[in-house]
């Protein structure tokens, strides 16, 4: 099963495997002819980032991720990448998106479910479209406006109920859901020449709802309750989504030229 980056990048085993298709579908979108310099923005375990590979025989994939676990995950993972005499020259890196600086300019930056846990997209577009070469592109996709809001709505019902309403008086959501055309306008002034951006409705089922709630889409909330709560927590919830349970992802897609 494939591992991803949760919110506050611990590991996960993401066990429903259309997201994996999800992150294809994204890939598949970049044009591609097999000798460029790619960045995986946010390259999590590195599963897709093995497909990435595959695309760029005489390239450089370089696979970037803030977290250490998730670096340390892809490097495991990829390490017959790293290892090998021949193919795409491959290096896997743990750094901070916002202050991305690399020697040479890129031909493509990819990116599936990253940047909506970025606060500051302005600056997150200003820093790829700097290391992007000129009429180098941009194909992301990440949590879009919409994105899990019934979900949330009846998260947000349990946090209104007397066991929770103060534990949650100081928390701050830490994603950022972005509308398509907002969006637009950040990247074209962020210098990018071309930039088309939609949202898509994107509902998944999970084979195990508790995990899959408790650890990602819900993961801020449950951390931020003491241990004790944290499971009559996810029982109020499921109760009130009943089966099945439906996570009503809005994907916001990217596909923009530096």
């Amino acid at each position: 099963m494939p591992t991803v980056r949760t919110w506050d990048g611990r590991e996960y085993d993401r066990v429903s495997g259309p997201m994996e298709s999800l992150a294809l579908e994204v890939l598949a979108r970049l044009p591609l002819q097999g000798d460029e310099t790619v960045l995986d923005a946010g390259c999590g375990s590195g599963r897709v980032t093995e497909a990435l590979i595959e695309r760029v025989p005489r390239g450089r994939v370089i696979a970037l991720d803030e977290s250490a676990s998730m670096v340390a995950a892809a490097s495991e993972r990829l390490a017959r990448f790293l290892d090998a005499g021949d193919g795409a020259s491959l290096e896997v890196v743990q750094g901070d998106l916002l202050e991305l600086e690399l020697e040479e300019p890129l031909d493509a930056v990819f990116s599936t479910a990253t940047f909506h846990w970025v606060k500051h997209h302005e600056l997150l577009f200003s820093r790829l479209h700097a290391a992007l070469r000129p009429g180098g592109r941009l194909v992301a996709q990440c949590g879009g406006e919409g994105n899990i809001t019934k979900l949330r709505g009846r998260a947000a019902e349990v946090i209104a109920r007397d066991a929770y309403r103060e534990r949650f008086a100081d928390f701050e959501p830490p994603w950022n859901y972005a509308g398509a055309e907002q969006t637009r306008e950040r990247l074209l002034g962020a210098g990018f020449r071309a930039a088309e951006c939609w949202l898509a409705p994107a509902p998944k089922q999970p084979e195990h709802p508790r995990e899959f709630l408790s650890e990602i889409v819900l993961g801020p909330h449950v951390q931020h309750l003491p241990q004790e709560l944290r499971e009559p927590f996810m029982d109020e919830v499921l109760e009130l989504l009943g089966e099945p349970v439906v996570v009503d992802y809005v994907r916001l897609n990217i596909d923009a030229i530096a």
